[in-house]
């Protein structure tokens, strides 16, 4: 199963072409793609227009749901933060820490296009689709 992030979604819905675009626009209904609680609210929080705001979320309500918001994705999401400034780095948004800690915990690879994501993929094991 694989996760795509919000960075994903938001260009996907914005119209702007990446490589992670692409896959999510050839995967979608060929792939088995899940969405968490976070990601849904990432992304739909952005929508200015109700219509286009609708549209977003009939899509996005299709693809399988999984809850992000455990007591154990949020020890561990704690740990992984701590690690990583252990090693010097210290991720922008914690938000990003628990979305990476979901995957890890769950066995679920990322697709993203958030820098955030790159040291827990060298210091944590987080599997990614690189594209």
């Amino acid at each position: 199963m694989i996760l795509v992030d919000s960075s994903v979604w938001i260009d996907y819905f914005n119209g702007k072409q990446t490589s992670q675009t692409d896959w999510l626009d050839s995967s979608l209904g060929n792939t088995l793609i899940v969405i968490g609680n976070l990601i849904l609210t990432e992304v739909l929080q952005g929508f200015q227009n109700d219509k286009d705001f609708k549209i977003a979320r009939d899509l996005l309500l299709r693809i399988p749901f999984m809850s992000m918001g455990e007591q154990t994705i949020a020890l561990e999401s704690a740990m992984n933060y701590r690690l990583l400034r252990r090693k010097g780095v210290t991720v922008r948004k914690t938000i990003d820490v628990i979305i990476g800690t979901f995957c890890i915990h769950n066995q679920l690879t990322l697709v993203h296009c958030d820098r955030d994501f790159d040291p827990m993929v060298k210091y944590l094991g987080l599997k990614i689709i690189d594209i």
